[in-house]
């Protein structure tokens, strides 16, 4: 079996004992005197929305491990072994050049990081375009202001495609 179906039945046998263990504290004894509809739906239930619950919750660093792993790719364990001028990748050359529209009022920064210092504040509504340059969330971008073209960085959680 892969590890990703072994990951979700690890998932949907905890979410059974978790569901087994609150029925044993939470529901009334005479409820489990006898096996009725009642006792396997709240099991059944009980077992999904837990199980479903945990999966969903440690899903997203499974996939990202079992696709490194697959593609015998490792991921760099800090920021130092990272190229001093961020990082490109497939996805980052498919958005480059790639107009954004900006959410809200936008903190274009000198370097990747809240703590760095703030170039610009780019106006709600404005386009920008990334330069395909990347570390984690954080894009170069280019826009222009008030007629002079301003390059510096931004979290990509305060941007939207320009057709949105």
């Amino acid at each position: 079996m892969e590890a990703v179906q072994l990951h979700a039945i690890a998932a949907f046998a905890a979410g059974l004992i978790v569901t087994l263990f609150l029925a044993a504290y939470l529901t009334p004894r005479s409820w489990w005197k006898r096996p009725n509809a009642r006792a396997l739906f709240i099991t059944v239930a009980g077992a999904w929305g837990f199980g479903s619950l945990i999966l969903y919750a440690t899903h997203a660093p499974a996939a990202a491990n079992t696709h490194a792993i697959a593609t015998g790719a490792t991921a760099a364990p800090d920021a130092a072994a990272r190229p001093a001028g961020g990082s490109t990748s497939l996805a980052a050359d498919a958005i480059a050049g790639k107009p954004f529209r900006v959410h809200r009022d936008l903190n274009l920064r000198a370097a990747p990081g809240v703590q760095a210092a703030r170039v610009i504040v780019v106006p709600a509504g404005a386009i920008v375009t990334p330069t395909g340059t990347h570390d984690g969330d954080w894009w170069q971008i280019k826009t222009v202001i008030d007629g002079h073209q301003e390059t510096g960085w931004s979290n990509s959680l305060w941007l939207r495609r320009g057709d949105e």
